[in-house]
């Protein structure tokens, strides 16, 4: 999950972009919007002036993207769009471990793009239904990390590899986002390892199925 909020591979087929003069020009928007969340903020950003960053007339912007909620809502799908996969450890634990720590660096670079995202998306609705469907990819993509926890013979085959992800993830944003505590470089390993022996011990199993009923 790095360059915006992960979490959570490989089953998403990449989204058809266009070529050559307008892909360029989405690029150099895209990055304006980016340059401009992170610097000055949701508040700051217009459509003039993401198209003077990106030295791209004002008119070709609100063609494409009408305002700032299409631009914001097309940043998301763009990350979406870039190819990521979990690191393969070799243990349940330091898969958690590897997804956290891309987590934690993410949040805490500065200036934080996925930072950044996660605030915007308090403020436009569009950013919200965009950021939604970022979450849910990235969860998808990561089940890989408990498929093959699954196939190694650490955790059996009914685990539910979203509660799972969620539980083990969770505390970095808890932590960092809503609680702002100053960062710990070892919470990316706890947080894995907690998650890791509750989905052992069979925490993990069957929840939504039992929710159902």
């Amino acid at each position: 999950m790095s360059s915006t909020p992960p979490s959570p591979g490989d089953s998403s087929a990449p989204r058809p972009r266009p070529g050559g003069r307008t892909a360029r020009i989405r690029d150099q928007v895209l990055d304006a919007v980016r340059a401009e969340l992170t610097e000055y903020g949701y508040d700051a950003l217009t459509v003039d002036t993401v198209a003077a960053r990106a030295g791209v007339h004002r008119t070709t912007v609100y063609r494409r993207w009408r305002d700032v909620g299409g631009l914001l809502a097309d940043v998301f799908d763009a990350t979406a769009d870039m190819e990521w996969h979990p690191r393969d450890t070799g243990s349940l634990r330091g898969d958690l471990a590897a997804l956290n720590q891309e987590i934690q660096d993410s949040l805490l670079e500065e200036p934080s793009f996925a930072a950044a995202l996660i605030a915007v998306s308090f403020r436009s609705e569009e950013a919200a239904r965009a950021l939604r469907r970022l979450w849910e990819d990235r969860y998808v993509q990561s089940e890989i990390v408990v498929e093959r926890a699954v196939r190694r013979g650490e955790l059996s085959a009914d685990v539910d590899a979203r509660a799972l992800l969620i539980a083990a993830t969770a505390p970095l944003y808890h932590q960092l986002v809503l609680l702002r505590t100053p960062p710990d470089p070892c919470l990316p390993d706890h947080a894995a390892a907690g998650a890791a022996l509750a989905a052992r011990a069979g925490a993990f199993t069957n929840l939504r199925s039992a929710d159902a009923h």
